[in-house]
Parts: structure tokens; C-alpha cells; sequence
């Protein structure tokens, strides 16, 4: 920026950069972030399980939602319901690839791009490969917090830290849940609860196991 420009410009260019940082639920527009929304059936029984994707500078949803294929602008599982926005400046450090140099610093679209080129030439697979394996790969490209991020502990940040959209957001994702859950305890009772446990345990156990146990098994 020149640093002799009238004070006034600056003024119209400052606003302009903070209104493309705005975000736009009604447009689906979450500049910089991690957006989540509830899976059909898993979410039903497991709500803090979901489905994940990370947003553009300008807004746009990029998410992974089969084999190679990344959904741009078109949020495969409906709305987002939480976010999470990011400070490009405080929280991340590129990361250098092997074609990467420091006189080749990546922006957060370039690293973006990068992940979608490499995720749309891949597999997809619900517990090896998921939308979470994308967004942990775009973080660890973009060096959030230093970079680490795995789909435990991306599914844990976004469960701990994120922002509901609306009132109505928090009722979409956890009115399924309350309703099998009330449905199943009447109708089942201990034999529910059971089931519940048992599949719970599950699913989260083979997440934790793939990540931390057998590190190859779950990709990013």
C-alpha cells in the first residue's frame, strides 16, 4: 500500500478489506473459516460428529464430500451451523512444501487451492479418508497454530470452540439427537442405551485408534 496515499483512500480500502471479512450466513459467506453442519443419522446419535469444510477468503465453502470431488460453494450436508473464524495474521504460518520456497510464501487461497488439487485425486472413504482428513490437511498447509492438526483434534477444536450461526442452528443439530434419543430410551430402554454406547464407543475409539495408534491408516 503507498504509504503517501490521501488519508481518505486508505480509509475506503481499510473498509473494503473488512467487509469482505464479514461474515453472511445468509449467503453462506464465512471468510477464513471452519464451518461444521450435522450429518444425517450419525449426527443423530453422535451430535458432536459432523460434517466439516473450511471457507475462502471470500467466503466460499470448499468441502470434501466423495472421491474426487470437493463441493465449491455448495455445503454438502445443507447450511452451516458453527464456525470458526480465523486470523490469518496471529494464528498462521505457511508451511513449505517440497516445491515451496520462502520467495514462494502461499496465501490462504493458494494453500487452499493446493489441498483441493491434491483432494480431488483422492479416494473418499468415511473412516479413512472424510472431509475432517481435508480441513486438517489445509490447516496443516497453512501452518494454523503451528500446524499438527489430525481429525481428533479438529473434531474436538471445532465441538469446544466454534460459534453457532443462530438459535435455530443449535435446534437443528441437537432436536434429532433429543428426539431418537427419546424415542429409543422409550421404546428400547436399556437395550437402546446399550446400542448407543456400544456404537459410540466405536466410532470415536477407531478415530482415536487410526490417529494416534496406526498413524498411516487414517490420511490428511
Amino acid at each position: 500500500m503507498d504509504l503517501n496515499a490521501d488519508p481518505e483512500d486508505r480509509m475506503m480500502i481499510e473498509r473494503s478489506v473488512s467487509q469482505t471479512m464479514q461474515i453472511d450466513p445468509r449467503r453462506a459467506r464465512f471468510p477464513c473459516c471452519i464451518v461444521w453442519t450435522p450429518l444425517p443419522v450419525i449426527s443423530w446419535l453422535v451430535p458432536f460428529i459432523g460434517h466439516i469444510g473450511i471457507c475462502r477468503e471470500d467466503g466460499v465453502i470448499l468441502d470434501f464430500a466423495g472421491p474426487n470431488f470437493v463441493c465449491v460453494d455448495n455445503f454438502a450436508f445443507g447450511a452451516a451451523t458453527r464456525y470458526i473464524q480465523i486470523s490469518k495474521e496471529k494464528e498462521s504460518e505457511n508451511q513449505y512444501g517440497e516445491d515451496e520456497t520462502e520467495t514462494n510464501i502461499l496465501t490462504w487461497d493458494d494453500a487452499l487451492r493446493k489441498s483441493t488439487q491434491e483432494f480431488q485425486n483422492r479416494s473418499y472413504s468415511l473412516f479413512t479418508c472424510n472431509c475432517h482428513s481435508f480441513v486438517a490437511n489445509n490447516l496443516n498447509r497453512l501452518g494454523f497454530y503451528g500446524g499438527g492438526w489430525n481429525v481428533v483434534n479438529l473434531a474436538a477444536l471445532v465441538f469446544l470452540k466454534s460459534r453457532w450461526v443462530s438459535t435455530t442452528s443449535i435446534i437443528k443439530s441437537f432436536l434429532p439427537f433429543v428426539a431418537v434419543s427419546g424415542v429409543g430410551l422409550l421404546i428400547g430402554g436399556l437395550t437402546f442405551l446399550t446400542f448407543w454406547a456400544f456404537f459410540s464407543f466405536l466410532l470415536v475409539g477407531w478415530f482415536l485408534l487410526g490417529t494416534y495408534c496406526f498413524k498411516n491408516l487414517i490420511h490428511l
